[in-house]
């Protein structure tokens, strides 16, 4: 029988991505393959959100976060360690065989006090740490790039995040190397990479629109603006406006290619005013932001309509949004680094170093029509298809049930000997 996963992350709200939709695919198969899934997320109000017959999400109440992005919130720890703490409730009701936890700031201290059994009412689970970025590069990005800020990732990784779980997942080989690299031996911890996933039914350059585009075209001002009557090359950027999306590399990108060149910003986050304010100085007239794209629809059909997706990461822990445009037929330009590569490379995209001069040429390289454009964008869909949402879920479930029959036999091994040494 299949067990039950309980879920806690505070990457989760309307506006989110990748881990997001990392739940949601995963609350669709837990119900396909009809095992029970639960989720755990910050809310502005409590309610329970039933996802079929299998699933269901707990919607908690928590304060909006102080810092990096106010539209998140938090749930913290006197809501698990608190013995009236709802999450603390939810727990002991649901009593999982196997609890996920997706944070390393709050959520990841409810892990250690379930190994330690401080959660009266809750049975002890197998614990589980899901990594879907890298604290060294999140201190890096709103923090500090020092060499103190980063000894303090290094410290909190080895001495108090790993040690909290019986195992870890990443997204990614980039993603695990910070757990590998920086356990002490006391916390040390088997990493599983388990990658993300990506939708491809709804994604294609059949989804491409000439409305769209036309929409596109007048929205940037491309179409005969530099006094010619052809149309303008429209790139496109898909996701969160943050400081570790290293987003200023697009706006110097900018210059260094035709003038008949556009970028569309599409999404919403706390570098926005920034962004636009860098936008307008450097490349004036040249950058549309077009807002948060809240439909499934509407998203595909401009990946399609664009001419290349442009990434500027050279950190991205994995990168759904990237994997979504390789589906859609989109020449994808990115830097030649970071968990990218777990599936991009110089076969089915276009890699460049993270500069403005080097991700202009590789623009170009991917607006030159030719067999070998075409055939990198047949390997790119192909890649992407080897990336769907069920065959990743399946592994995951799969890993999952392995993981609880591995501690279990730990847990009976190490009890038996606990009471055969008992005076």
């Amino acid at each position: 029988m299949p067990i039950k996963t309980l879920h806690l992350t505070n990457a989760f709200h309307p506006a989110s991505g990748g881990i997001r939709t990392f739940y949601r695919a995963m609350l669709a198969a837990a119900n396909a393959e009809r095992r029970y899934m639960r989720l755990v997320v910050p809310a502005e109000e409590s309610h329970v959100e039933e996802v079929g017959d299998y699933g269901r999400i707990y919607h908690v109440r928590a304060p909006r976060s102080p810092w990096v992005d106010t539209r998140y919130r938090l749930i913290l720890p006197q809501m698990f360690l608190s013995p009236r703490g709802e999450v603390r409730r939810i727990l002991a009701e649901e009593q999982p065989d196997l609890v996920e936890v997706c944070d390393k700031y709050s959520l990841c201290y409810a892990a250690g006090a379930l190994r330690r059994g401080w959660l009266n009412g809750a049975h002890r689970p197998t614990i589980v740490g899901l990594s879907c970025e890298r604290l060294d590069d999140n201190v890096s990005a709103s923090m500090s790039h020092g060499r103190l800020a980063q000894r303090f990732a290094r410290w909190y990784i080895g001495r108090i995040y790993t040690g909290q779980f019986d195992v870890h997942l990443a997204n990614s080989e980039y993603t695990a190397r910070e757990l590998r690299e920086h356990q002490v031996t006391k916390h040390r911890r088997e990493v599983h990479v388990v990658p993300m996933g990506v939708t491809v039914d709804d994604l294609g350059p059949w989804r491409r629109s000439a409305e769209l585009r036309a929409e596109l075209q007048r929205l940037t001002g491309g179409n005969g603006s530099t006094g010619s009557n052809s149309e303008a090359t429209l790139l496109l950027y898909a996701g969160r406006l943050s400081p570790e999306k290293n987003l200023s590399l697009l706006i110097e990108m900018m210059p260094r290619l035709d003038a008949n060149t556009r970028l569309i910003v599409a999404g919403d986050g706390p570098s926005a005013a920034a962004l636009r304010q860098e936008a307008d100085r450097r490349a004036p007239g040249r950058v549309t932001f077009y807002g948060h794209v809240g439909e499934r629809d509407t998203l595909a059909r401009l990946y399609a309509s664009c001419d290349v997706f442009v990434h500027p990461n050279p950190r991205e822990p994995f990168g759904i949004g990237p994997l979504e445009a390789m589906a859609s037929g989109v020449p994808l330009v990115a830097p030649a680094a970071g968990g990218l590569l777990s599936y991009a490379n110089d076969t089915n995209a276009w890699l460049a170093e993270p500069t403005g001069e080097a991700f202009a040429r590789a623009v170009c390289a991917a607006c030159q029509a030719g067999p070998e454009r075409e055939d990198r964008l047949t390997r790119a869909r192909e890649t992407a298809a080897g990336y769907t949402w069920p065959n990743v879920t399946r592994t995951i479930f799969e890993l999952y049930d392995q993981l609880h029959d591995n501690f279990a036999v730990t847990r009976r091994v190490v009890s038996r000997h606990a009471d055969a040494t008992c005076p």
